[in-house]
């Protein structure tokens, strides 16, 4: 027991003393402005005052005139209303940095990552995925195969195929290729492969042709091979076929990714055959590729102006807090996860109300329900969940 106390009370010790010296110590003066945003958003600040409600408005940089339609509007009353204004604190909630690549040059408008496409091919046919000159194409077990992929620039796909099978004297099986849009139950695209009707034999693959149509930027399919027969099919991982993807114009996607629905990954992931596609509108291509230096220059330029615009802003009206994200769709969760961060660290409340810059509040009706149903208990959670119908 002794051995214990001589542990413990230096311990004791040691955190009555950092609580002594935290209460001795005055608050850190509190930081404002666009230039101060990494403070706001990674650094504790004192709590010097208590709200009834935190309410915390999703706002993207440009939203200029949204924000100030809500500071002359709601947002308005609350600050000229006696009894509101002590109550309730409002804040935009803004990323501190805008993203680098210009929405032309984005795989797609809601993500900031570069549309890397270098060198395409223009004016042929491409085969999308091709047996390695040394890999055997004896049959596998799996019945059903599939693999999913995401178009970063629009292609028309001509046909689809199946691998070739060295053991076969002729064709003898009956395969069927269905290509499926993500969220679909209908095929966009059917191929029946059968010993009568077993297409053209390109390489190491047998290939029928299909209805021709654009598939867009951002489509997301899989293709699924059916195996009629016994046996299964000739297929491997995507580790032992090589992909061509045109120069950048499409991506193969990997269970892991998530991107796709789970019932659409049907089988086992790997790949049975292939398609053939173009890239469509080549010309185009071309001519954005070229033009995408200078519009980096202007783009970056255009985002120091937006900075100053910020920064002017929120020395202007102390409303808003810069989180140290992104500031694009898809982080939107990291925004609204930075923001509670900085409000459990920064101020004291009782209810963190969460909003989008194209709402209106009507607090006075906040305050009534929260009185009405006694929402004012710790720990809970209020908010309206929506049922989604397939009709």
């Amino acid at each position: 027991m002794r051995n214990w106390l001589v542990l413990l009370c230096p311990c004791v010790l040691g955190a009555a003393l950092h609580l002594w010296l935290r209460l001795r110590s005055p608050p850190p003066a509190r930081a404002s402005g666009a230039g101060q945003a990494d403070q706001l958003a990674l650094l504790p600040q004192w709590k010097s005052s208590h709200y009834d409600v935190v309410v915390g408005v999703l706002s993207a940089r440009n939203n200029h005139e949204l924000r100030n339609v809500i500071r002359s509007t709601w947002l308005k009353h609350l600050v000229q209303h006696p009894a509101l204004s002590q109550r309730v604190l409002v804040k935009f909630i803004i990323g501190a940095h805008g993203c680098e690549v210009p929405v032309e040059d984005r795989e797609d408008p809601y993500s900031c990552k570069l549309l890397n496409i270098t060198n395409p091919v223009l004016n042929q046919e491409i085969e999308a995925f091709s047996l390695l000159e040394d890999t055997s194409s004896g049959l596998s077990e799996d019945r059903v195969v599939s693999v999913s992929f995401r178009v970063l620039y629009p292609i028309v796909i001509t046909s689809l195929g199946v691998f070739y099978d060295a053991s076969d004297v002729g064709f003898q099986r009956n395969i069927t290729v269905k290509l499926y849009q993500a969220e679909q139950e209908e095929a966009l695209f059917i191929a029946r492969f059968s010993p009568p009707s077993c297409g053209v034999q390109v390489n190491k693959l047998w290939y029928k042709p299909v209805e021709q149509f654009i598939l867009p930027e951002s489509f997301e399919g899989t293709i699924v091979w059916e195996s009629q027969d016994l046996q299964g099919l000739v297929s491997r991982n995507l580790h032992k076929v090589t992909v061509n993807d045109g120069g950048g114009v499409l991506r193969v996607i990997t269970a892991g990714e998530g991107a796709l629905p789970h019932e659409f990954m049907e089988g086992v992931e790997g790949v049975a055959g292939g398609f053939i596609y173009t890239i469509q509108e080549g010309d185009a291509l071309l001519k954005n590729l070229h033009s995408r230096p200078r519009r980096l220059l202007d783009h970056i330029s255009n985002l120091h102006e937006e900075d100053a615009l910020l920064q002017e802003e929120s020395s202007l009206y102390d409303d808003i807090v810069f989180v140290d994200v992104v500031d694009t769709y898809r982080n939107v969760p990291a925004k609204l996860l930075n923001f509670y961060k900085w409000t459990v660290e920064t101020t004291s409340f009782d209810l963190l109300l969460k909003t989008d810059d194209d709402c209106y509040i009507d607090l006075e009706a906040v305050f009534n329900r929260i009185a009405l149903k006694n929402l004012d208990g710790p720990n809970f959670w209020w908010g309206n969940l929506f049922l989604c119908s397939d009709n």
